[in-house]
C-alpha cells in the first residue's frame, strides 16, 4: 500500500507540473512562437536534468542504443505535446485545454493497458474502469461546454 500511495503521490506532482507548465508554455509560445516555446521547453529540461546526471557520472545515459528505436520517438511526442497546449490555451482557457489532454492520457493509457502494448504489463479494461472512462469524458464535455 505504501508504494501505491508514493506512486500516487509523484503522479499528483506530475499532474500539478503539467497544470504550472501548460499556461508557462502557452505564454512563452505567444511571445516567441510554437516551436520556439518548444525548443526552448525541452532545452531547459535537458539543462535541469544535465545537472544529477553530471553529479551521477552521466547515469546510464551509455545505454540509450539500447532502447527501442521508437521509444526515442517520445521527444517528438513532448513537442507535440507542447505545441498541442500553446495553441490551444489562448483559444479555449486552460481548463478546456487540461480536461481534453487529460481524458485522452487516460484513454490512451487504458487501451495500452489493456492490450499490454509498448512493454506494458495486461490490465484488462474491466467494466467499472470502462464506466469511469465514460464518466470522465462526460466530466470533459461538462467542463468544456
Amino acid at each position: 500500500m505504501t508504494t501505491l500511495l508514493l506512486a500516487l503521490a509523484i503522479a499528483f506532482v506530475g499532474g500539478l507540473a503539467i497544470g504550472l507548465q501548460s499556461p508557462l508554455a502557452s505564454m512563452m509560445s505567444q511571445r516567441i512562437g510554437s516551436l520556439e516555446s518548444a525548443f526552448v521547453v525541452h532545452l531547459g529540461g535537458a539543462l535541469i536534468a544535465s545537472i544529477p546526471l553530471l553529479v551521477m557520472g552521466g547515469g546510464h545515459l551509455s545505454k540509450w542504443r539500447e532502447v527501442p528505436a521508437y521509444a526515442l520517438l517520445s521527444g517528438g511526442l513532448g513537442l507535440v505535446l507542447i505545441a498541442a497546449i500553446s495553441y490551444s490555451i489562448p483559444r479555449i482557457g486552460l481548463a478546456n485545454t487540461v480536461a481534453p489532454l487529460i481524458a485522452a492520457q487516460l484513454v490512451a493509457g487504458a487501451v495500452l493497458d489493456h492490450f499490454g502494448l509498448l512493454g506494458l504489463e495486461v490490465r484488462l479494461l474491466d467494466p467499472a474502469r470502462a464506466v469511469g472512462l465514460g464518466l470522465l469524458l462526460a466530466g470533459v464535455w461538462l467542463v468544456t461546454k
